[in-house]
């Protein structure tokens, strides 16, 4: 109850824009918003743009806020529009479509289940970012494909395909990635 006492405070201050409880409201949340970049970003640099974009708008837009609710789950459809503008200021620099991973390789679940989190991040990141990004949407975040076209300004085929051909890419990658566990071990 106290806690709830003191971020409402912090955010009544925030809208007051007192430099201190903003400073304070980032960096109590700068980590949570970072898990949420990373996914989207293909190196902690591009993570970091995201994040402070969606902390920009997090301050600016904090009488949107409804105290009551989630403040995180806030935070995070701002973190992932962030994430989906960055993209769309870039996507001129990310066009392309890769054939050599339109064929399917079937997953044994137990490979992922050894995998870290980090380990799993990192190979979304290394993702191509039209591929990571509707990978993240829809996997991660639940959107249907139809929302990930009109969010993206992309076809549903277009959305479907980018999903098929990141979930190949993961696949091979983490193949790859235990075949050089598998060799350092073995």
């Amino acid at each position: 109850m106290e806690e709830d006492k003191h971020f409402y405070r912090l955010i009544a201050d925030c809208r007051k824009g007192k430099r201190a409880a903003q400073d304070e409201l980032y960096l109590g949340f700068y980590h949570y918003a970072m898990s949420i970049g990373l996914r989207y970003s293909r190196d902690r640099e591009e993570a970091i743009e995201i994040v402070n974009d969606a902390f920009y708008k997090i301050l600016t837009s904090l009488d949107k806020y409804t105290q009551g609710l989630s403040f995180k789950g806030w935070l995070r459809k701002i973190v992932i529009n962030a994430a989906i503008d960055y993209y769309r200021r870039n996507e001129k620099h990310y066009h392309g479509v890769d054939i050599s991973y339109a064929r399917h390789e079937s997953m044994h679940e137990d490979v992922i289940d050894e995998m870290s989190e980090k380990e799993i991040v990192v190979l979304i990141q290394d993702l191509p970012p039209s591929y990571r990004i509707v990978f993240n949407l829809h996997v991660i975040e639940g959107f249907k494909h139809e929302e990930i076209a009109q969010k993206l300004n992309i076809s549903v085929g277009t959305s479907k395909s980018n999903l098929s051909i990141a979930r190949t890419k993961l696949q091979l990658a983490i193949y790859k990635l235990r075949d050089i566990k598998d060799q350092q071990h073995g």
